[in-house]
């Protein structure tokens, strides 16, 4: 096994433990917070350019310019930084590769919303709810907390976990950036109402595109991962033949359908944005009422997912014997 093969599994496993280890630490700059003020530069100087007639058109330039430009800066920096000396690159990687990913971001936000559920204290969990969903959380009772928890962490293994990860092993850490930069854009501007419905159609499919392999891969995985946790696998698998269709979303329903499979729960149903209802398709069967302790099955089945990943990235880093990263 040759130093190329050795350097892309170190600098993959080392990103996944530094994210295990310390997450997004407020007070280091994150490349999201760029990639979100590059976004809304670029949004104005469009909207300033071209008429309203041609934001359709317009709108492949923000992905275009944003993803890019991602991929194009971070495979610059280390370059220069690989001139310095190889390791001050390697480490960058490493850094860079963690910011993709939020595993610990994930499971900590679950495990504060169980605390907070565990003692009692609803207005508290809905708060903690609701800096991760878009939905109103205020009316919600134990079990739709629970539900908007389980439905946000099992989503989210696919778009802050696999899809980054997947990124990170085909073309490192400048792959994963731009791959952050299609998630951050479809999240600020890919929106189907009247502001977004032209100049973020663009940005809204190629996130679709992009998290299209990675949704069914983390489908599969969270399948074996109930397997190994000796929660019901078959089931898991059978909730994704029968319900993952039934999202909106062409990806979501994948990871959504996979938990509720394996928990033996029913995810989806009814709720509220900015004061207009919504029902989202039911993924899985109500076996049983959702509880607190679901969250805590969910992240299991998260870190169990990523672990996998990992293991799966350097047998295949392994096996291509270095041809992946260049």
């Amino acid at each position: 096994m040759g130093g190329t093969e050795i350097t892309a599994i170190a600098i993959l496993a080392a990103a996944f433990i530094l994210d295990l280890l310390i997450g997004d630490p407020r007070w280091i700059p994150h490349p999201v917070i760029g990639m979100g003020k590059a976004i809304k530069g670029t949004e104005a100087w469009i909207r300033r350019s071209f008429r309203p007639e041609n934001l359709k058109k317009a709108g492949v330039l923000l992905p275009v310019l944003i993803v890019g430009g991602s991929f194009a800066i971070t495979w610059a920096a280390l370059q220069l930084l690989a001139l310095i000396h190889p390791w001050l690159a390697w480490a960058a990687e490493a850094v860079l590769i963690a910011t993709t990913i939020a595993v610990k971001g994930l499971k900590d936000a679950g495990l504060e919303i169980y605390h907070h559920l565990q003692k009692g204290d609803l207005p508290a969990a809905r708060t903690s709810l609701s800096m991760i969903v878009g939905r109103e959380t205020s009316h919600l009772d134990e079990p739709e907390i629970v539900r908007g928890t389980v439905e946000t962490v099992a989503e989210n293994i696919v778009d802050a976990v696999i899809s980054p990860l997947l990124y990170a092993l085909i073309g490192g850490a400048p792959l994963a950036m731009a791959y952050r930069a299609v998630n951050t854009l479809d999240s600020m501007v890919g929106y189907k109402n009247e502001k977004y419905k032209d100049l973020g159609w663009a940005s809204a499919r190629f996130d679709d595109l992009a998290n299209w392999i990675p949704a069914r891969l983390t489908g599969l995985l969270l399948t074996l991962s109930a397997w190994i946790l000796q929660l019901d696998c078959r089931n898991a698998f059978r909730m994704i033949q029968r319900d993952a269709k039934k999202h909106p979303s062409p990806n979501s329903g994948f990871p959504e359908s996979a938990v509720a499979g394996a928990l033996g729960i029913r995810l989806g149903g009814t709720n509220v944005y900015h004061g207009v209802t919504s029902f989202r398709a039911y993924m899985g069967d109500a076996t049983r009422p959702m509880e607190a302790h679901d969250i805590l099955l969910t992240n299991r089945l998260l870190l169990t997912v990523s672990v996998l990943f990992v293991v799966f990235a350097v047998l295949v880093v392994w096996g291509s014997r270095g041809t992946l990263w260049i």
